[in-house]
Order: C-alpha cells, then sequence, then structure tokens
C-alpha cells in the first residue's frame, strides 16, 4: 500500500485517480487551491496550496510520498517547482502530459501525418500563431513541452524519478468541459447535426478510467523513469462515424449536415462552437510504446462510450452545455443555410 499525493484530484481525472488509489489501498493526499468540493470525506488527507505561490513548497516540506501524481503542471515553472519542493521525498513523479506537445512542433517536411509516437517530439516549436483561439491552443501545448522539458533536465542531471504520460481528448463521465455531451443534447432533440468540413477527420481520443488504471499500473516501476508515453484508444473513426455511434447508442437516427467551416465562420460561428471536436488541436497518437513496454490496453471505444451515455442518460445534467445556447443558429443555418449544405 503506497503513499500517494494527487496534486489536483478534485475534478474529472484526478478525481477518477483518487477513488482508484483509494480502492487499491493506497493512503492519498491530494493538493490543491481548494477551489472545488470532493466527495472523500476522511478516506483522504487534503494539502491546500497555490502552486504558484511559496506555500507550495512549504506544505510540502519535510512530506515524503512513494509516488505524486501531477495533474495540473502546464509550465516549466510548474515543474521545476515541484521537483524543488519534492526532490529526494518521492519515490515516482508521474506528469499528465498532453499530445498537444505534437501540434505545437513545426511541421516537418510533407506535412504532419498522424498517428505520431513519442520519438516525434523533438525539434523546434512552431512560430505562435496570431489568431486568439489558435495563440491560447499554441501557449498551452508549448507550456506542457516546456513542464516537460524541465522533468527531463532534472532526470539527467540528478536522476529525478519521473514520466510523462501524453493525452489526447479525454472522454468521461462527468467531464467538465461537457464537449462529447454537446453532442448528445443535439443528437436527441432530433434537429439536423452539423459537420464542420464533413466530419471526415480522424478522432483517437482516450477514456478517463483508462488513463486512471494505466497511472495506477505504472506507479513506482524504474523502468519508465525519464520515459515519455502517449496513451489513446485503438479505435480511429472519422467524427462522422463517432458520432453515428453515439446515435445508435442513444437510440436515435442522426441527421447529419455537412457544411463547410467558412460557411460557419461567415454565419460568425466557429466550427469547435458547434463541433468540440472539430477543432485543428486535435492529437491524433500512435499508443504503441505504451501497448509494447506497458502492457497498456485500452477498452473497446463502444463499450466506453455506453458507459458515458448511460451516466448522462441516467443522471446527466438538467442544463445544456454553454454552446447549445448557438443551437437555433445552427438550424436555422440546415434549414435556410447555404447552398454547400448537404
Amino acid at each position: 500500500m503506497g503513499n500517494v499525493l494527487v496534486i489536483g484530484g478534485s475534478r474529472f481525472m484526478g478525481r477518477r485517480l483518487v477513488w482508484r488509489l483509494l480502492a487499491e489501498g493506497h493512503a492519498v493526499t491530494t493538493l490543491n487551491r481548494g477551489l472545488h468540493p470532493d466527495p472523500f470525506g476522511s478516506r483522504v488527507t487534503r494539502l491546500q496550496a497555490d502552486r504558484t505561490s511559496p506555500e507550495f513548497r512549504e506544505v510540502l516540506r519535510q512530506r515524503s510520498f512513494e509516488a505524486v501524481v501531477d495533474f495540473l503542471a502546464f509550465s516549466g515553472r510548474d515543474t521545476a517547482g515541484a521537483v524543488t519542493a519534492i526532490s529526494g521525498r518521492v519515490g515516482h513523479y508521474v506528469m499528465i502530459s498532453s499530445g498537444q506537445v505534437y501540434l505545437v512542433r513545426e511541421a516537418p517536411p510533407g506535412g504532419r501525418r498522424g498517428p505520431v509516437a513519442e520519438d516525434a517530439y523533438p525539434g523546434p516549436t512552431m512560430v505562435a500563431p496570431e489568431e486568439p483561439g489558435d495563440h491560447r491552443e499554441w501557449l498551452y501545448g508549448v507550456g506542457k513541452r516546456e513542464a516537460e522539458d524541465r522533468l527531463r533536465e532534472a532526470f539527467a542531471a540528478h536522476g529525478f524519478p519521473y514520466t510523462a504520460l501524453r493525452l489526447p481528448m479525454v472522454d468521461g463521465e462527468g467531464d467538465p468541459s461537457r464537449r462529447l455531451e454537446s453532442y448528445l443534447w443535439r443528437i436527441l432533440d432530433g434537429g439536423p447535426l452539423l459537420l464542420p468540413d464533413g466530419g471526415e477527420q480522424p478522432v483517437r481520443h482516450v477514456y478517463s478510467g483508462d488513463v486512471a488504471r494505466a497511472i495506477s499500473g505504472l506507479l513506482g516501476k524504474p523502468q519508465t523513469f525519464g520515459e515519455a508515453y502517449n496513451l489513446c484508444q485503438e479505435e480511429m473513426p472519422s467524427l462522422r462515424q463517432l458520432l453515428s455511434l453515439l446515435a445508435g447508442l442513444l437510440g436515435a437516427r442522426p441527421d447529419l449536415r455537412n457544411i463547410p467551416g467558412a460557411a460557419l465562420r461567415a454565419s460568425g460561428i466557429g466550427p469547435e462552437d458547434i463541433s468540440p471536436f472539430s477543432t485543428g488541436w486535435m492529437s491524433l497518437l500512435d499508443p504503441g510504446k505504451a501497448r509494447r513496454d506497458l502492457g497498456f490496453r485500452h477498452e473497446p471505444l463502444e463499450v466506453y462510450l455506453g458507459r458515458i451515455v448511460a451516466a448522462f442518460l441516467s443522471e446527466g445534467p438538467v442544463e445544456p452545455p454553454a454552446n447549445y445556447a448557438l443551437r437555433a443558429r445552427e438550424l436555422a443555418l440546415a434549414t435556410d443555410g447555404p447552398a454547400e449544405l448537404t
């Protein structure tokens, strides 16, 4: 039974991991700013600190952990601070990174072709884009790269025992971003569902439950120190195929309509505003290394989507996600929109 610190732990993936660790008999401590309540009661020890302030180092002083899982490392400053705060008193540090570390790389000759493996990481980053939405995504990817780089430097300098896990879009019950859920509301209202640029782009996500299982399975394994692993599902459907599968799980027959992204933008709607999986900032990962080295096996797509849909139907929120406010404009486009809409 290990003593595990989870930095984060009060929402979504962090919460799911804490429940799993508790079920496995670990002693769990959470560290966050205390902005969100958690359901763990007296089962966990709670520390409260803002990691960007001196109190982060102070609350960890004289505390030791067999493992630390960090869901809240978004910059080089974050991981450098963690190394300073716990170095020499942690057996294994796991950083939750992102597939976006590949998307901010300069494109290789011939352009990007997915899925990408871990050896695609090295190299210069692209110039910062000017469009505000793209710039935010770029900053996120660059920040995750810097966070990984500081850990790699600490490993090279003094063997700091870290592992980085690179995740694509994460789906799961209780996802606060409500991305997948926004499609479920649209399918259930029976109206046309607009697919920006046809919805032919491949989709390869990861299920929050499989992330928690993978983390608990690799904690304390020295062969993972200094390594990075992509975690994702095996299936790679198009967005159109994914939505058809979701509709089938709901018992619905979807009315999928193609619409050029340019036509949407001309109407004042960004493609990602009504179709969160239509953004260009969707990483497409190769999980081969995790499969070979960790024995990672992801649940089948239809199985985990079935769980998410069942949870949504049985205990989902009463109010739709924020982007559903655009639904009337979508339906108007479907009825009176551009000639390209088919």
